[in-house]
This record gives C-alpha cells, sequence and structure tokens, in this order.
C-alpha cells in the first residue's frame, strides 16, 4: 500500500504540473486586455501601460509562469486585480462554502443511491426496479437549472419551506447555513442519484448472477449475510469511481446550482473571475478544482484495492 501511494504521488505531482500549464497558458489566450478591463475604455495608454508593469503582464510569458507557479506552491496565490484583495483568504471562503454543500448532497445521494439501487437488483424486472428505474433516469436527464427553479417555485416560493435564495453571510458555519443549503443540495443530489442508483443497479445485478453467490447461497447462509458480505462488497467498486469522481465535480462543477441559487460559492466565484479577466483568481481557483479531482482519485483508487483484496497493489498498479 505504501508503495501505491508513493507511485501515484509521484503522478498526482506531475499531473499538478501539466495542469499548471495548461491553466496559465489558457488564461494567457483570454481575449481582451487585462489592464484595460480593469481601468475601463477611456483609461490613456500610459495608464493602461502603467498598470501592466505594475501587474508584470509586460513580463515575458515563462518569466510570469515562474513567479506564479512558485508562489502558487509557497502559497501566495496573487492579489485579485479586481478587487484588489489577496487571492488565497478569497477562495478559501468560497471553497468552504462549496464545501458545505458538497458534504450536504454527499449525504443525501450516495445513502439514497445505494439503498435504491440495491432495491431496484434486487427486485428486477418488477414494479419496483421499473419505478426506481424510470424516476433515476428522469433525474439525470433534467438539468441542474431546471431542477433548481422547479424546486424554488414548489418548495420555497409555493410551500414556503425554505429560502428561495442562498446567499449566506461570509464565514457561515456548516449549522447556521443548513436551512439555505437544503434546496441547492437537493439540486445536486437527484442528478447524481441517477447515476449513483444506475450503477449499483447494474453491479449488484452482476454479483447476484456469480458462482460465489450462487454458492453462498447453496451452504443456507443467510440472505442478510450473503447480501452485505458477499454483494455488496463486489457490487459497490464500480461505484466508488463514479462517487470519487461525483466528489471533484461537486466543488467545481456546481456553477448553474449557485448561479440559480446565488450561493457564494467557488463555482460561482470563478465564473466571476472568467468575465472580469481576474487572472490570478481564475488560475487559483482552476488549481483548486484540478487539486480536488486528484485528490479525490486518489482516495477512489486506495478505497477500491482496500474493497478488492485480489488486487495486488505492488505489483498491478
Amino acid at each position: 500500500m505504501v508503495r501505491f501511494i508513493l507511485r501515484r504521488s509521484g503522478f498526482i505531482l506531475l499531473t499538478l504540473f501539466l495542469s499548471s500549464l495548461i491553466i496559465f497558458g489558457a488564461t494567457q489566450l483570454l481575449p481582451g486586455d487585462v489592464a484595460r478591463v480593469i481601468l475601463g475604455q477611456f483609461a490613456t495608454e500610459t495608464a493602461i501601460e502603467n498598470l501592466r508593469e505594475e501587474l508584470g503582464l509586460d513580463r515575458p510569458v515563462y518569466v510570469q509562469y515562474l513567479n506564479w507557479a512558485t508562489g502558487f506552491v509557497r502559497g501566495d496565490w496573487g492579489t485579485s486585480m479586481v478587487s484588489r484583495l489577496p487571492v488565497r483568504p478569497l477562495l478559501m471562503n468560497r471553497l468552504n462554502n462549496s464545501i458545505m454543500l458538497a458534504v450536504l448532497a454527499f449525504i443525501i445521494y450516495v445513502p439514497l443511491g445505494v439503498a435504491f439501487g440495491v432495491m431496484a437488483a434486487l427486485k428486477r424486472e418488477k414494479l419496483p426496479d421499473r419505478i426506481i428505474s424510470g424516476i433515476s433516469m428522469a433525474f439525470v436527464g433534467m438539468p441542474e437549472f431546471v431542477t433548481g427553479l422547479l424546486l424554488i417555485n414548489f418548495l420555497a416560493l409555493g410551500l414556503g419551506l425554505f429560502p428561495a435564495n442562498s446567499s449566506i453571510q461570509p464565514g457561515s458555519g456548516f449549522i447556521e447555513a443548513l436551512p439555505y443549503l437544503i434546496l441547492p443540495a437537493i439540486t445536486v443530489s437527484l442528478t447524481s442519484l441517477g447515476y449513483v442508483t444506475r450503477m449499483v443497479r447494474s453491479g449488484t445485478i452482476d454479483v447476484l448472477r456469480s458462482d460465489y453467490v450462487r454458492a453462498a447461497e447453496l451452504k443456507g447462509l443467510p440472505a442478510r449475510i450473503v447480501l452485505f458480505r458477499h454483494v455488496l462488497r463486489n457490487a459497490l467498486l464500480p461505484t466508488v469511481t463514479v462517487v470519487a469522481m461525483g466528489i471533484g465535480w461537486l466543488i467545481g462543477g456546481l456553477i448553474v446550482t449557485e448561479q440559480v441559487y446565488g450561493y457564494p460559492g467557488l463555482g460561482r466565484m470563478t465564473v466571476y473571475s472568467i468575465q472580469h479577466g481576474d487572472l490570478p483568481m481564475i488560475q487559483a481557483s482552476c488549481m483548486i478544482i484540478v487539486s480536488v479531482f486528484i485528490a479525490a482519485n486518489l482516495a477512489a483508487d486506495i478505497l477500491y484495492s482496500l474493497l478488492n483484496p485480489r488486487i495486488r497493489v505492488g505489483k498491478n498498479l
């Protein structure tokens, strides 16, 4: 296991390096002059050149990259070109908000997805299976903004159960923000719930047809022991990767949901930064999202190897 983690860590460092090159290069290709965007269309050329020099935009590209990369590793993520505030505390606050939303959504859709998937597999080709499969496919195919607007109209405006807007105060804790998180979390969960349900159903059906499960049943083992000890242990293996990728998506892919509910998360901050050409903020937020995806994949690989004892980590991975 230690050897596996070390090898994965080397791959992670390489991935982060290549990602930083791509992110920095992509921001250099954004249309428009950042200095002109900041100062406005009536700024003089002298003022624009002075600002470019102040921001380091007049230096060669490779120098700008080295300065940014070394600063990012040291924890200096630069200063926002729009707000003139340090990037790191701003993004950490928004990341904390996105994590709170992601945790609540994770708590909602993972247990429900596993339960519905197993139920559908045990009742395959029967009415419960058809109902669960139909609803899960409807959730997968419904865009987040449609789901969000429907929930706002029905649960917030119609029944008044939850706030229609999720603009929480800066520095709010999980308990304080919880009433404002429920509707966005349900919106995010519905799509992921459909994927998890379908994956668990498919994996459980395949395992139920395997020889070792039939052998366990012929030995007279109770159905509960067969299900939890033999079926779920192997049926959940493909789901682990889907759930882990879902963690990265929850952090970096909440843009639509955050926009619908006005939630101050990382995705909404990234959109705002792109609209205003805030290069340091764009670069840092993208690196955070990439890092979360990589960490989620590493966790999935480790958990996969723990769930499947047939894998020889030191030789096969």
